[in-house]
């Protein structure tokens, strides 16, 4: 079988089944893994699959650029957001991670409650300027056309002198087996440091990203206090993957 046609087989085998095991289609296939692994590597660098150890699974939805993603799933966002603002304690500092589901929260930010909100995304902040009398600190950088979030070099220089309560995480992938993800590499970079520097990090996790697995890992579900997910989510690895933590607020 010639390299193109493995390479159809393998994006029909991931349509048909949302996964591909490379050991399992080298011994279907007869070849060996390690063509199997250059055909899913040719694949990924095209965008038609993200790979993951031993094989492949489909490009999730959410590693759309963001004003793709503004009316993905809008109504599992907003409850997650909602969810998150009632755990929010009165003169906490926060950090909100740029996305669709953080842009949410900082819109049903309430006022009076003397709460101080960092972000990177120029939109969280105006969100949270608009619709709250929160104190609003940006973090400054080179702004990426993709997420539309401020990184590189200053960024993550102003980050070293940053601390906070609490981060409230975007990602694009929830999954038990490969942990948080997100679709580009500064991305994840700059998620990790933003969590270094606060005492405790919670995952927004909308029902688009459950089970999910981008590209990059971010973080471990060890490595954060808590993921919140939607209350109406009927995917029960929502439920567990939520149930792995206590109950929290900040």
């Amino acid at each position: 079988m010639l390299a193109a046609q493995r390479k159809d087989h393998l994006l029909d085998l991931l349509a048909r089944d949302g996964r591909v095991v490379a050991k399992t289609v080298a011994d279907e296939l007869g070849v060996s893994e390690d063509a199997i692994r250059r055909d899913l590597r040719d694949l990924a660098e095209e965008g038609k699959l993200v790979r993951v150890y031993g094989g492949a699974l489909p490009v999730p939805t959410v590693e759309r650029p963001v004003s793709e993603r503004r009316d993905v799933a809008t109504e599992s966002k907003e409850r997650v957001a909602r969810r998150a603002v009632e755990l929010i304690r009165p003169g906490a500092t926060i950090v909100l991670d740029a996305g669709t589901t953080t842009l949410a929260l900082a819109r049903s930010l309430p006022s009076g409650q003397d709460l101080t909100v960092i972000t990177a995304s120029p939109a969280v902040a105006l969100a949270v300027a608009e619709h709250s009398d929160a104190r609003v600190i940006m973090v400054g950088g080179e702004l990426s056309r993709h997420s539309m979030v401020a990184g590189g070099a200053l960024a993550m220089e102003a980050l070293q002198h940053l601390a906070a309560d609490v981060f409230f995480l975007g990602v694009t992938g929830v999954d038990p087996a490969h942990g948080l993800t997100t679709g580009e590499i500064d991305d994840a970079v700059a998620k990790r440091a933003l969590a270094s520097r606060c005492t405790e990090t919670v995952v927004l996790a909308s029902e688009e990203k459950i089970g999910v697995a981008a590209r990059y890992p971010v973080l471990p579900l060890d490595a954060v206090s808590a993921i919140l997910t939607d209350p109406l989510d009927a995917n029960p690895l929502a439920a567990e993957l939520e149930a792995r933590y206590d109950s929290p607020r900040w």
